[in-house]
């Protein structure tokens, strides 16, 4: 199977509800990830041009956040490369708003879609790559660095994820060790103008377990990542999961129990703001007291009362500095 004359696809690496990730191998014979999304209805035609907002506005490259090499549209056997240029004035744009929102994408049997080619992660994604190996608690600092690093750069780009999981970190290998790529913009949301930390959004979106309080609401700002990774660094330090009820897939999470019912903490906390979280869940995995206090201020019920990206990644440092002299 082959993408126009650059890419030929060898293999399916992973399906979704709105697409589909291949491994393929460039002309030049570096191997790349192309995710397709198709464009047969106004949800996913949404979400395609969410991404690729997204992904083209992050114009300098992260370690921590996957980075797009180009987006290809197709319509039928037509392949056009859309460009990274301004996205007030990029006709490209212009372009795939017409085609993909048009009236001639939502015919039967239409072909119309996005390819997104990215870097290639070797290691899977968070979920797959940690259950797969024995707890290591360095390894989940180096990672908590990471994301929140990730995070801190998006927020900077005016870019709120809203759909921060496990399934959505990838992970790929470097001489010093696997670095995590945040990735999956689909569901993202894109400020031009004002600070991101005083934007409000009244869209309910992303994946129930990694929900905050205020995305059950439908009112919400940027703290909303924040409230995702601590859960996501909760269920990694202490490796909690559940099943999926869809795939049955182990999946690293946190949840409340209520007797067969599994409860996001996001949707506990806004039933109940009072409700003190126990942490840790797991009485034989310990915490550190600044881990414990890290988690439980990105937790907080209040968005106002969790720490920003910028001042997470300053805390986190802490933790571990403060955890290596206590090590001497």
């Amino acid at each position: 199977m082959a993408l126009g004359p650059k890419y030929r696809i060898l293999r399916e690496l992973g399906r979704g509800s709105y697409g589909v990730v291949y491994e393929a191998l460039a002309k030049s014979g570096v191997r790349v990830a192309v995710k397709k999304l198709p464009c047969d209805s106004p949800v996913n035609s949404e979400l395609a041009l969410q991404e690729f907002w997204a992904l083209s506005r992050v114009r300098k490259r992260h370690p921590n956040v996957i980075w797009l090499d180009e987006c290809i549209l197709q319509r039928g056997r037509t392949m056009q490369k859309m460009s990274r240029g301004s996205l007030e004035s990029d006709s490209h744009l212009q372009l795939v708003e017409t085609c993909l929102k048009g009236k001639c994408c939502f015919e039967p049997q239409s072909s119309h879609c996005l390819w997104f080619v990215m870097e290639f992660c070797d290691g899977g994604d968070l979920n797959d790559y940690l259950l797969s190996r024995a707890l290591d608690c360095g390894l989940n600092l180096h990672f908590m660095q990471q994301l929140s690093a990730a995070v801190a750069f998006l927020h900077l780009s005016a870019i709120v994820h809203r759909d921060l999981k496990p399934d959505n970190i990838l992970v790929a290998s470097s001489p010093a060790g696997p670095v995590l790529k945040v990735a999956d913009f689909g569901l993202s949301k894109c400020q031009s103008k004002g600070s991101v930390s005083q934007w409000q959004v009244s869209e309910a979106c992303g994946s129930d377990f990694y929900m905050a309080p205020e995305l059950w609401e439908g009112q919400y700002s940027n703290k909303v990542d924040i409230f995702a990774l601590g859960i996501i660094f909760w269920a990694m330090m202490e490796r909690l999961t559940f099943r999926e009820a869809e795939s049955a897939k182990e999946l690293l999470g946190v949840y409340l129990s209520r007797g067969r019912h599994l409860v996001p903490v996001g949707k506990a906390l806004m039933e109940n703001p009072s409700l003190e979280l126990a942490i840790p869940m797991n009485s034989k995995r310990s915490l550190s007291k600044g881990i414990q206090k890290l988690l439980q201020d990105m937790l907080a019920y209040n968005p106002r009362e969790r720490p920003d990206a910028f001042s997470l990644r300053a805390q986190i440092e802490q933790v571990i500095f403060t955890g290596a002299r206590l090590r001497m």
